[in-house]
């Protein structure tokens, strides 16, 4: 209670002082009201009144003092939107304006269907038309703004249409007049958006004319002058980009022009008429929407955003991807592949070097086109030499976009990198199936050269950009854009999907190399036989076995280097999991389909049923033990795992069930081998049996020994397999001797596991106890 009561003294001394400090502000206001209209009254000064400090008075009883409730603001109230305004001053004009344009076209259509008028007195009535609108427009522009600039923008179009057909399709204009009349109304066009501050006289007075060829089009085939008409239309564009940056426009001018140029060289588009105009056209159009989009944002030293962006990176792509397409399907332009794509850089280059130097643009511009400079010298030579320019392409741009994005911590950029990666990644696979597997020994220019060609160099220079990026993923000190919204589903998905695609594309690139060079060597050993009277063709079938028992070892080899990666480098867990899990699926594909190659191979070996034709060696043999060698490595590597602590599990169980399944299975594969070759088939199966149970004693004791009671169930497992085999299979088959041999064999063993079980009953209880 005492302390609640000095809290109200000390907060009572508080609002006195307040009081007396509020008094002093008071005597001060009053005091600058005076001077003010002492001032204002010709000098003379009113008299000073004093406001006397309040006695000190009693201090007020905690009690007595009244707090005021809180005061809610009142919300702003919520602007209504006018929806008819919008739609009378606004969005009826601009229909009216667009109806207006088709009303007359539809009707110069159908006067030039039906012969009504002479067609000079078709463009003479079209020009007093559009100069009537005109001159409407200008009247109304100091009351109605908008209206006005609606009126013009119509009647700009209403002149393209005229001056266009004017010349296009009566002949009544001579080229150059009528250009230049084209170009005086691109000039009028451009003043006149920049004067009205109206993006939509720019619109549908440049944008809109891009209808004219076709409302009037009679497939006349004259290109050149569509494409010189469009050129007019986007250089004006260009030039309201000194003075405003209205994104629509370009946006609709830059849709326009590559839509009508792409879907010309798709449909009428011929390599000996089109050419030359092909090539400088795609220049033009390229050259004007890259100044177009540069200039107001250098001008005014704006940073780029994420549109800016993918527009200058679609305009490089459409100019190098169709620019190169033009030079590949000319005789003369293939020569000049390498040399138009160092065009390119050198392209970006000019604009590099004074936006570097003059400090023009915000860094994020500086990286893109310094990227795209190196890009393009980089794929230079690739270029000239073979076509897998594609796939570099998307991959360099992929690794510069990555690079930049995560280093400077720029996250549009990264975010742009990743469906490149996807893209290169899907075209090298395309790659692969378009190369490989295509020989034909009559045609030796298909061969391919195991290792040394291009295909290989351009999935190893993939492959090196995929590491380059995983290595750049790996570094903590450059956090992914995702993270910072915690753990979510796209960071989990790059996190997983950038290193899978590292080691898939390492996988099949050396896959694809193993599996043509004996598709090459199969195909080349055809041989003509005549057999019964027929003559037919035979294959060495050998080289299919080798094929997949090499690409078996490969596996291996692949799988285990992973695994020494991850433990002595990366020991990443998840990592960890998805490598075991390969490792086992490796090791089941080598036990149930590596060994039955091998052992076809053997076949082939023991039969030489073809060695009047194939040459079958010593190889068929050996290569059993390489493989074996590369098995084991894998499990030498699935070891490692186990004494592994960044797992936080103990695998030592698993392994030694994995590593005892597999000796069992070789073994027993081996015995099968060697009967094979000493010509005793018939009498394996004894064998096989005592192989089995001498196996499964030796676990037993191992088991027993070590104290490891998953070896000792094993060893009952196998006891039982092979009783089951013992009655159900060998006493059909053996004759008394066999009969005698297995069942005197495997009853001793049977009581030797028995004995042991009772010797060191206290070693197995003391197990079980603990």
């Amino acid at each position: 209670m005492e302390n609640s009561s000095n809290k109200t003294d000390q907060l009572l001394q508080k609002l006195e002082v307040l009081l007396k400090q509020q008094e002093h502000f008071q005597n001060e206001i009053n005091a600058l009201r005076r001077e003010i209209e002492s001032l204002k009254s010709g000098g003379k000064t009113a008299p000073v009144e004093t406001i006397k400090a309040a006695e000190p008075a009693e201090p007020p009883k905690a009690s007595q003092i009244q707090v005021p409730p809180p005061v809610k603001p009142k919300p702003a109230p919520k602007k209504k939107s006018d929806w008819e305004k919008f739609i009378g001053e606004n969005l009826i004009n601009k229909i009216g304006i667009v109806v207006l344009v088709i009303g007359v076209a539809i009707g110069a259509k159908y006067a030039i269907d039906h012969q009504l008028i002479s067609p000079l007195t078709r463009i003479i009535l079209g020009y007093l038309c559009g100069i009537g609108l005109l001159g409407f427009a200008i009247k109304l522009k100091e009351k109605y703004t908008n209206f006005s600039a609606v009126l013009l923008s119509g009647a700009l179009a209403i002149m393209y249409f005229i001056t266009y057909a004017a010349y296009s399709f009566y002949d009544l204009l001579p080229q150059i007049p009528a250009f230049v009349l084209m170009v005086l109304f691109t000039v009028f066009a451009v003043v006149a958006a920049i004067h009205y501050d109206k993006q939509v006289i720019a619109h549908i007075g440049l944008v809109g004319a891009y209808a004219v060829p076709f409302l009037l089009s009679e497939d006349t085939g004259r290109v050149a002058i569509l494409f010189s008409y469009m050129t007019i239309i986007n250089t004006g564009i260009l030039f309201i980009s000194f003075k405003r940056y209205w994104k629509p426009l370009y946006y609709s001018a830059f849709f326009l022009t590559w839509l009508i140029y792409i879907g010309w060289i798709g449909a009428n588009y011929d390599v000996q008429d089109h050419f030359a105009l092909a090539l400088i056209f795609v220049s033009v159009f390229f050259i004007i929407f890259y100044l177009t989009f540069l200039f107001y944002k250098l001008i005014r030293e704006e940073k780029f955003d994420a549109g800016d962006i993918i527009c200058l990176l679609i305009n490089s792509f459409i100019f190098f991807g169709y620019g190169y397409a033009i030079l590949d399907g000319h005789k003369t332009g293939t020569e000049l592949l390498g040399l138009f794509t160092l065009a390119n850089a050198l392209i970006h280059f000019a604009v590099v070097v004074p936006v570097y130097q003059k400090k023009l643009a915000d860094k994020n511009l500086f990286y893109l086109i310094a990227g795209l400079v190196l890009l393009f010298i980089t794929l230079a030579v690739p270029v000239q030499l073979d076509g897998q320019w594609v796939t570099l392409f998307w991959a360099g741009e992929a690794v510069i976009l990555f690079t930049i994005g995560r280093l400077r911590q720029i996250s549009f950029y990264e975010k742009l990198s990743y469906p490149l990666i996807l893209l290169a990644f899907f075209s090298m696979i395309q790659d692969w199936n378009m190369a490989y597997g295509n020989y034909d020994p009559a045609f030796l220019e298909s061969r391919i050269t195991p290792v040394f060609n291009v295909h290989f160099l351009s999935s190893l220079l993939l492959v090196a950009g995929y590491l380059f990026i995983n290595i750049i993923h790996a570094k903590k000190e450059y956090g992914s854009p995702f993270q910072k919204f915690g753990k979510n589903l796209y960071y989990d998905l790059i996190r997983i999907a950038i290193p899978a695609i590292l080691l898939i594309s390492i996988f099949f690139s050396v896959t694809m190399e193993i599996d043509n060079y004996f598709n090459q060597l199969y195909l080349d050993s055809q041989t003509k036989v005549v057999k019964d009277g027929y003559t037919i063709s035979v294959y060495d079938s050998d080289y299919s076995y080798f094929n997949s028992v090499w690409v078996y070892m490969y596996m291996m080899l692949f799988v285990s280097v992973l695994s020494l990666i991850n433990i002595k480098k990366l020991q990443s867990r998840g990592l960890g999991w998805t490598n075991i899990a390969l490792n086992l699926m490796v090791l089941a594909l080598f036990l149930f389909a590596g060994l039955y190659e091998l052992s076809e191979l053997r076949e082939s070996y023991i039969s030489q049923y073809y060695a009047d034709y194939f040459n079958i060696g010593i190889i068929n043999i050996l290569i059993r033990y390489i493989a074996f060698i590369f098995l084991a490595l894998l499990l030498f590597g699935s070891y490692l795992y186990t004494r592994q602590s960044f797992l936080n599990r103990n695998l030592k169980p698993a392994y030694h069930i994995v590593l005892n399944i597999t000796l069992f299975w070789v073994v027993s594969s081996e015995w099968i081998h060697w009967m094979d070759l000493a010509d005793s088939a018939a009498s394996y199966k004894l064998g096989l049996s005592i192989l089995w149970g001498v196996y499964a004693l030796i676990l037993m004791t191992w088991g027993i020994l070590r104290k490891l009671k998953h070896l000792r169930i094993m060893a009952i497992i196998i006891f039982s397999v092979t009783l089951l085999k013992l009655f159900f299979y060998d006493l059909s088959h053996f004759d008394t001797i066999e009969k005698t041999i297995v069942f005197i064999v495997l009853g001793t063993l049977l009581l030797i596991v028995s004995f042991l079980y009772n010797k060191f009953r206290h070693v197995i209880y003391d197990e079980k106890t603990r």
